[in-house]
């Protein structure tokens, strides 16, 4: 919710410190998405002594589920609840508080027990996010049990079970998620004479509560600005980037080189470590981060796919030159992903073994360019002819005594060297909250708050939509929790926010103004 109240916490983390005096490691985790009422689970597990040879021994397993009824108040956090408790335990010569099993001093039990408990307990804010909460109460359960002579001994004397009456305890830390709105300064409340006035509540001790009058006056909500998408700009400036319905894997026949956009990271002779040094690949990859980042900063897009395909010349090995392809594209990954957050799933990386189609290409643009030098035109017609690639390597060694070889090896072969391709394609959803919320605001303007609150609902964590949440919860008869809406839009500089306060907090001025 939006007021500082306990519905605000939809999620705590707590740890019991009692439990944890007992060498017990213990969490709660709470969740609360109604005015009054949260629920937990709690689990706690203490493994040592891990010496079976040990006298002492107090080994167990603890879960536990509870349900708390939170009083209706704001600055005091009395909350009542019931639990249910499972435990399996192995105690041996442990001495209980209140004179609590006896028996196990002097013999082991191991069992399983069950319980179900009453507490009352308090609540101290500490802050928009830390809490002390204290709890005490008794449970009544029943314990099923092997009795054992002696701590560290097997011998087995009996089955046993028991019913029991336990106190309960605790004094914990708790975390909550989100935190409390930030407070606003403390204004002083008023009363209009002769006008009905909702029943205050008690103040928190870190943000003060009005004691709400109902003046005559209608909440403003506006419509709020769609956050602009740069995402298509950048298109325009990075061919790289492409539309999610752009994308089509790769198949070796493609020529990556001809297509629009493409980023290619070079590797020499042989290798697959990445070097920013090497040729222009510090400025290539700079760019292929950066407008990752710029995507994924950008709220109304996201990285869809990132596509790298790894590369090798034409020259030793198919098999060797296709471990060389795939790992040139690994590294490539791996660079991409050390520093940019975006999942492994995001990432198609494949390795597209030796460059022929890239090569041809290459060749067939000399040659209809310079015409038909260093025999580069029969170089082609090997490579159409030949479907060995040993024997079509070996033939264009050969070809024209090793010099049109040597021409390639010079001039052509160099650039198939590459990580070859790299191409990011992303996803563009407009901005869906704001139209939500402008949806919402103008139902407030027809009067039809229920469907607008519904709707707010959805996007009540958006800072842009405190204000209109407010809106449609005052005239829902919400008026405490809009008043924390308005104050926590005010924070974030809402001068529609700002001006309901206003409103709200002087109402003496208000009726001044009627009169």
């Amino acid at each position: 919710m939006c007021s500082g109240e306990m519905v605000a916490q939809r999620i705590t983390i707590g740890n019991n410190l009692l439990y944890d005096a007992t060498l017990t490691p213990n969490l709660r985790l709470g969740f609360s998405n109604w005015d009054h009422w949260s629920v937990g689970l709690t689990g706690g597990y203490r493994p040592w002594p891990t010496d079976d040879s040990k006298s002492r021994k107090w080994k167990h397993l603890l879960g536990a589920s509870d349900v708390r009824y939170w009083t209706d108040s704001v600055n005091v956090h009395h909350f009542f609840g019931a639990n249910l408790t499972y435990s399996h335990y192995n105690v041996a010569d442990v001495k209980f508080p209140f004179g609590l099993w006896k028996s196990v001093r002097d013999e082991r039990r191991q069992g399983d027990l069950y319980a179900m408990g009453l507490f009352y307990g308090y609540s101290w804010p500490l802050g928009r996010h830390w809490n002390i909460e204290a709890m005490i109460g008794a449970a009544v359960g029943y314990a099923d049990y092997e009795r054992f002579a002696c701590g560290h001994c097997g011998t087995k004397l009996a089955d046993g079970h028991k019913a029991f009456v336990m106190p309960q305890a605790g004094l914990s830390v708790v975390y909550n998620i989100p935190g409390r709105p930030r407070a606003v300064a403390p204004v002083e409340p008023a009363e209009p004479v002769g006008q009905p006035v909702v029943e205050p509540v008690e103040p928190k001790s870190e943000e003060p509560v009005v004691e709400v009058a109902e003046p005559q006056f209608s909440p403003v909500a506006t419509i709020v600005p769609v956050i602009p998408s740069h995402i298509f700009q950048l298109q325009k400036e990075n061919p790289v980037l492409r539309l999610k319905s752009d994308y089509r894997p790769y198949d070796r026949s493609r020529v990556l080189r001809k297509e629009d956009g493409v980023m290619s990271v070079y590797f020499p002779v042989g290798r697959s470590q990445i070097s920013t040094a090497y040729r222009n690949n510090g400025a290539t990859l700079g760019r292929i981060v950066d407008i990752t980042r710029q995507i994924i900063a950008d709220t109304a897009s996201s990285v869809q796919k990132i596509q790298i395909i790894g590369l090798s010349s034409i020259e030793g090995k198919p098999a060797v030159n296709e471990r060389l392809a795939e790992a040139r594209a690994k590294a490539l990954q791996n660079y991409i992903r050390q520093r940019v957050s975006v999942p492994d799933s995001v990432f198609e990386t494949v390795g597209g073994g030796e460059a022929w189609a890239e090569f041809r290409d290459h060749l067939q643009d000399i040659v209809s360019g310079q015409g038909d030098v260093h025999g580069l035109q029969a170089a082609i017609d090997i490579i159409d002819g030949e479907s060995d690639v040993n024997r079509r390597e070996q033939r264009l060694q050969r070809l024209n005594g090793g010099r049109t070889w040597a021409y390639l090896r010079q001039h052509v072969l160099s650039d198939q060297r590459s990580s070859g391709y790299v191409r990011v394609f992303f996803d563009y959803v407009p901005d869906a909250n704001a139209e939500a919320i402008n949806r919402a605001v103008s139902l407030i303007a027809d009067g039809n708050y229920e469907d607008a609150l519904n709707i707010l609902n959805n996007v009540r964590e958006d800072e842009r939509a405190q204000n209109a949440l407010g809106v449609a919860l005052w005239n829902t008869g919400h008026q405490q929790e809009a008043i924390g809406c308005f104050r926590r839009a005010a924070a974030a500089g809402n001068s529609d926010a700002r001006e309901n306060l206003r409103h709200l907090e002087n109402p003496e001025q208000e009726t001044e103004q009627a009169k």
